[in-house]
């Protein structure tokens, strides 16, 4: 309830709502971009969210959807950005065929779970993060992701079976 007067309050260009709705917000967005990006492309990511929830505000018809709305957005900018660099890596592949190492997992110390994350396919690795670390329902995880929730249960469950297995290889037992 607390979001949804603060939307509507900025939407009635109330500044100090707006404030206190990005105060609110700004950590979970740019927690759930870093755990799909490096923090470099997480802090560039995070800022082309934070433009288009201003342009595209006033055009929320439900205020008491906000969270899954910015989210929402959160989703399209990741994988934008992921489509962009995927298209310009292959085309500056040159004849090796080698691939760039993910500079997430070249980190060296970096926690455990955190490197079993990223070393899942984006589809399952964002349910989870969305499921589990931004305490989202199935049903919010489902409408963000743009699938029915019973594909966002299906994601859930093969991806804590691989993050399981992941873990189990490395010598950790679930």
């Amino acid at each position: 309830m607390i979001d949804e007067l603060l939307v509507v309050r900025a939407q009635l260009g109330e500044r100090a709502a707006w404030s206190e709705l990005v105060a609110r917000w700004r950590v979970p967005v740019w927690t759930y971009v870093r755990r799909m990006l490096d923090a470099d492309r997480a802090d560039d990511v995070t800022q082309e969210i934070w433009l288009a929830v201003v342009r595209g505000l006033p055009r929320l018809r439900e205020p008491g959807r906000f969270a899954p709305w910015l989210f929402t957005i959160a989703r399209r900018s990741v994988a934008d950005r992921l489509r962009d660099e995927y298209a310009a890596a292959n085309e500056t592949l040159t004849g090796d065929d080698t691939a760039a190492e993910d500079p997430v997992e070249t980190v060296v110390d970096r926690a455990e779970l955190v490197a079993a994350l990223a070393g899942l396919p984006v589809l399952e690795r964002e349910v989870l993060v969305l499921f589990y670390l931004e305490d989202l329902p199935v049903e919010e995880c489902a409408q963000i992701c743009l699938v029915p929730a019973g594909t966002v249960k299906s994601r859930l469950n093969r991806a804590r079976r691989m993050l399981r297995e992941h873990l189990e290889e490395r010598g950790y037992r679930a």
